[in-house]
């Protein structure tokens, strides 16, 4: 007895040209994932992918330049460092974080926002959990343990950033809502559980950030006095009661001493001149504490010279204007503020590093964003730059209507 062949389920597929195709449904199927990621091409934004990935690329490269001044450093006489072993786990990261970021870019605006103000939550009850139950380096609390060193502060960010346009985002629904007083509560709670670490330097990014976004929410002038206010008197109430603020305050007033951290960080900058003593030939970054993380920037002037640290201050600023430009046509104020935030605490996480490098900024203990060595940090910051590729995802051929901020303000 012969057995009837299995039907093949078709399926009419409308086509651009008006057409209708009829096709299989496995062949649908395929045929829906490769639309699926044509269309993630087609909307996503390019050009600041690119720049990402030139700064990530640039990150590979100064860690290899840098790895063997700390892994010299932190060898012992029971256990022995390779040259390249933070160079070889930093690209271990990177691989994560690059696979989070694509998966994050795939999502849908709100999708995007939902799994971001999640993270926010969970990350707030993480830092909760990190003076009771945290591991301790160099006298600070900041990492958890949970299979592998987790710091939960890092992955806060996008969270933080999102969740906080989300919340301002609500003044078009009804400007009579106290999201304002709701931003700041949230404000404070982050920057209690930060100064108990103590992480002084992330405090400051996410007050930072803050500012930002509400500023760009519409907050009346008078407000944004009071605001600018308030940060003062806050960066007062630190310096006079807070040790971990006073110390880097004082020391960056004073000029310290010729063998401080940022000190040895300038002299090592300054040694490459223009064009750089090669890659592992600098001599001063071997005695330089964190020549990996904190200071690579000096790194990377002392081994391929001061033009090497313009082009990458050029890429920052380059991802800074090319958001702004994405955003001006944008009439989505979740979206403007979301970007914006997210590009905030990215710029401004790597000018404080630089800065400090210079002798410009006291010392934060904040690594230079993508380029740094790093574990959580490289992870959460390609995980913030994949939601911030899905935020900004633009239909090319769909005209937009500009957002007009002032009329929000009249509100």
């Amino acid at each position: 007895m012969s057995t009837a062949p299995t039907p093949t389920r078709l399926v009419a597929t409308p086509m651009p040209d008006g057409s209708v195709r009829v096709v299989g449904h496995g062949s649908r199927f395929r045929r829906s994932r490769r639309s699926e990621l044509m269309i993630w091409w087609r909307e996503i934004d390019r050009f600041l992918l690119a720049l990402i990935l030139m700064l990530v690329v640039i990150g590979c490269v100064a860690v290899a330049a840098a790895s063997p001044a700390s892994a010299q450093r932190l060898s012992t006489a029971k256990k022995s460092l390779g040259d390249l072993y933070f160079f070889w786990i930093h690209l271990r990261w990177v691989a994560v974080g690059l696979v989070a970021m694509f998966i994050a870019s795939l999502l849908p605006k709100e999708t995007a926002r939902r799994g971001a103000i999640l993270l926010a939550v969970a990350m707030i009850v993480a830092l909760v959990l990190v003076p009771l139950v945290g591991s301790e380096v160099k006298g600070a609390k900041r990492w958890l343990w949970i299979g592998f060193s987790l710091q939960p502060s890092e992955f806060l960010k996008p969270g933080f950033a999102i969740a906080l346009a989300w919340v301002l985002s609500w003044r078009l629904r009804d400007p009579k809502l106290p999201v304002i007083p709701i931003t700041v509560a949230v404000m404070a709670l982050v920057a209690t559980l930060l100064m108990a670490q103590p992480d002084f330097g992330s405090t400051v990014l996410f007050g930072g950030v803050w500012f930002v976004l509400v500023l760009l929410s519409g907050l009346p002038f008078n407000r944004i006095l009071w605001s600018m206010g308030a940060g003062l008197l806050g960066l007062v109430a630190a310096y006079l009661f807070y040790p971990n603020a006073t110390n880097r305050i004082d020391s960056f007033i004073s000029g310290g001493s010729e063998f401080d951290q940022v000190d040895l960080a300038m002299r090592t900058l300054l040694n490459g001149s223009w064009s750089g003593a090669g890659l592992w030939l600098g001599s001063r970054k071997n005695a330089l504490p964190e020549a990996h993380t904190d200071y690579i920037f000096s790194v990377v002037g002392e081994e391929f010279g001061l033009i090497a640290c313009a082009v990458i201050v050029l890429l920052y600023c380059a991802v800074a204007l090319r958001v702004l430009m994405r955003l001006l046509d944008e009439d989505d104020l979740f979206t403007i503020l979301a970007a914006a935030g997210l590009t905030a605490q990215l710029v401004g996480q790597a000018f404080i590093n630089i800065l400090v490098n210079l002798q410009l900024f006291p010392s934060k203990g904040m690594t230079l964003p993508l380029i740094s060595y790093g574990g959580s940090s490289t992870i959460a910051l390609l995980l913030g730059v994949g939601l911030l590729l899905a935020i900004t995802r633009r239909n090319p051929y769909l005209s937009r209507e500009k957002f007009d901020i002032a009329d929000l303000v009249r509100k």
